[in-house]
């Protein structure tokens, strides 16, 4: 840093210091050209000059505080010390309502600053006119640039202050909305990988959960019933894990070993495996499909498959025929996906409910919901007379975000 940096930074530190010292070399400059190789006769004269002189510039130690008050005192002082010291050697001392000018200008508001500041100006140039003639030339005009230099100096610090000011409001305000955003995108993310935690271990852990009832009531009658279920709950359970693993793969810290940047996302091309496997566990699924089949996107490729897994895994849980129905219809625009349970959820006493209402607090239809608002879609489930369950959701081929601009 060089050594005017420094004293500015002195300055700003020591502020009141700083205005002494100014001060001072005012006082000290104007007696030096004022009274220097005067006679000794000119005493009477010089005493109240230099009472004016003191005045004038001492008030100065207080212009930050009182600004106005600094440049009237200084001004009317310069004044006096100009007529008590019978010549134009003490124009010097003018420097002292200059700096109560360039403060006036800097810290009193824009304004009534420059209005007050032009108008003090104006009002020493006529009086240096009306009583020194002899002022009325060069030194008369260099006071007023100097003046209107003043003012703008002053006005120009003000407007450099309240930029930075501006400055540093807008990162501040930058840096809180940067710890929002990071907030926001944290939670979006939790939030994702509850859904595919959901979606894709929850899937496997009911299948052996239904599995793992039936080989426990096969066991002592239908040892071959009951080694079937337990292979699906290997099978199953072997999924899950592999699911889970590439999950939480995702959450380990940078750097660390063996860690994929991305869990393989599923789409309706898996559609026939999961089938399968449901087809397997002992789910009965009527598939339909109307229209050309017509690719989706990424987002809603994976929406259709997570909404479709979770609907017929919830049917696979609750209903009491264990059948259910799926059916894909492919229009101009969207993909309509239904699946339907006709036979409701099982009572304590093994019947169906007709009329039982969907839980609050079930995540999975929380999820689909969310999975296909979020691309543009459309999402109803509920309960149908005669006991049934339905499921249906509407989804863009290409999601709001992804689709391509219409041609011209």
């Amino acid at each position: 840093m060089n050594p005017l940096a420094h004293l500015r930074q002195a300055g700003r530190r020591h502020a009141h210091l700083a205005d002494a010292a100014i001060a001072l070399a005012v006082f000290a400059a104007t007696l030096l050209t004022a009274f220097a190789g005067r006679s000794a006769a000119a005493g009477g004269h010089s005493t109240a000059a230099i009472v004016a002189a003191a005045l004038g510039c001492g008030v100065l130690i207080g212009r930050r505080r009182r600004p106005l008050v600094a440049l009237g005192v200084s001004a009317a002082a310069a004044e006096v010390f100009l007529a008590e010291s019978g010549g134009n050697s003490g124009v010097l001392i003018l420097l002292a309502p200059l700096i109560a000018l360039y403060t006036v200008a800097d810290l009193v508001e824009r304004r009534p600053g420059l209005i007050l500041g032009s108008a003090a100006v104006a009002a020493l140039a006529l009086l240096h006119v009306v009583h020194k003639p002899a002022l009325l030339g060069p030194q008369n005009l260099a006071f007023i640039a100097l003046g209107g230099l003043a003012i703008a100096a002053g006005d120009s610090s003000r407007n450099r202050r309240a930029y930075l000011a501006e400055v540093e409001r807008r990162a501040e305000r930058a840096e809180r909305e940067r710890e929002l955003d990071a907030r926001r995108r944290i939670a979006e993310e939790r939030l994702r990988i509850a859904r595919d935690l959901h979606d894709a271990v929850g899937h496997q852990l009911a299948l052996i959960s239904v599995q793992s009832n039936v080989a426990g009531q096969a066991l002592a009658s239908d040892t071959a019933a009951a080694g079937e279920a337990i292979a699906h709950v290997k099978a199953a359970s072997r999924k899950a894990l592999g699911e889970l693993r590439d999950t939480v793969s995702l959450l380990r810290q940078p750097g660390d070993p063996a860690a994929p940047t991305a869990i393989p996302a599923p789409g309706l091309d898996g559609l026939d495996e999961l089938l399968a496997s449901l087809r397997t566990s002992g789910l009965g699924i009527d598939l339909r499909v109307d229209g050309k089949a017509v690719p989706l996107a990424p987002a809603a490729d994976l929406t259709a498959y997570r909404v479709i897994q979770e609907s017929l895994t919830n049917v696979y849980k609750h209903s009491s025929r264990q059948q259910a129905r799926l059916t894909l219809s492919y229009d101009r625009h969207e993909l309509r996906i239904s699946v339907d349970d006709p036979g409701g959820e099982r009572t304590a006493d093994g019947h169906a409910d007709a009329a039982r209402p969907v839980p609050a607090g079930r995540h999975g239809i929380a999820g689909m919901r969310e999975r296909v608002l979020a691309l543009g879609g459309h999402f109803t489930a509920g309960p149908r007379p005669g006991g049934a369950f339905q499921v249906m959701a509407d989804l863009p081929y290409q999601p709001l975000d992804l689709a391509p601009e219409p041609a011209p």
